[in-house]
């Protein structure tokens, strides 16, 4: 009996340890992640993708970004530490030494650009370690210097589906690309500024450098929801232009825009938490629901209507 507790004892901390270790990865985030490479390759195909390719490519992306992910938390463990929100995380609740998780963030980079190199190709390889670079070396240490943070870290939020597409082409020259881009871009302003107002007690804390916590009224904050939620509108005319969607993306993404557009006029109004929390989680649903409408767009075109 005695052994049998220890085992139970032994698996029980092998298990925490390797949840330890996900959790160090932000598994959300990098589904994330993985969800916007494997559209920018199949919106870069205009067949069928080559699917051998895009699972290379999601493996490697899959490391580099677990280890990106990993390694910010290195990195901001002590500020970890300051706030309510993340102080249970690994790191700053010392579950996993400050030594072992920089370890184990370099060791996936670094096995994750091997990787694309090797099995996919170095253009995608290379969008990769420039997202990677981006916000470890930029915007990471500009959180805490200035609330422009938000804007240079929302390029590398959107490249993924840049190394989507390089990796299916070997190219950063299509316009298609950066129409993409450009859509992640926007929609990271309003989910970003959302998550800062009502965790900015949080943000104060920490000392993190974000617009809320200089905006008490909300109306500078209200402006950078509602922007680029408008913007979103043409950005996503112009899949619609380009030739990537049909006027049933059109349709779509036009009326989820919209009301994304009414949830942040509504915080203009009512510039309270709850208000806030709405537009949060409509952020949480809109890009999966773009990109939804584009894959059903494809497979509508060519089996339906092709």
């Amino acid at each position: 009996m005695k052994n049998a507790d220890s085992y139970s004892v032994q698996s029980k901390g092998i298990r925490d340890t390797f949840s330890d270790y996900i959790e160090l990865t932000k598994p959300g985030i990098t589904f994330s992640v993985l969800a916007s490479m494997a559209i920018g390759f199949i919106m870069a195909t205009p067949g069928k993708p080559d699917l051998i390719v895009l699972i290379h490519a999601l493996v490697g992306t899959w490391l580099t970004a677990s280890g990106t992910s990993a390694h910010n938390m290195f990195l901001e463990r002590r500020l970890d530490n300051l706030m309510q929100r993340t102080r249970l995380r690994p790191l700053p609740s010392s579950k996993i030494s400050a030594s072992h998780g920089a370890v184990f963030s370099l060791s996936l980079i670094s096995l994750g650009l091997i990787y694309l190199t090797i099995f996919v190709n170095p253009v995608a390889s290379a969008v990769s370690f420039a997202t990677t670079m981006i916000y470890l070396l930029v915007y990471t240490p500009l959180k805490r210097i200035t609330a422009l943070n938000v804007y240079i870290g929302a390029i590398p939020g959107a490249l993924p589906v840049v190394g989507g597409w390089a990796a299916a082409t070997g190219t950063l020259s299509d316009p298609g690309m950066w129409i993409l881009f450009g859509v992640i871009f926007l929609w990271q302003i309003p989910h970003v500024m959302s998550i800062g107002w009502i965790c900015k007690d949080d943000y104060e804390h920490a000392g993190f450098q974000m617009l809320p916590r200089r905006d008490p009224k909300g109306l500078k904050t209200s402006f950078w929801m509602m922007i680029p939620t408008m913007i979103l509108l043409p950005a996503n005319g112009l899949i619609y232009t380009s030739g990537m969607g049909s006027w049933l993306f059109l349709s779509l993404s036009l009326l989820t825009t919209l009301f994304f557009l009414w949830y942040t006029i509504r915080f203009l109004m009512e510039r309270d938490r709850a208000s806030a929390r709405k537009v949060m989680f409509f952020s949480f649903v809109y890009l999966p629901l773009i990109w939804a409408y584009l894959l059903l767009d494809r497979i509508v075109l060519s089996n339906f209507l092709g």
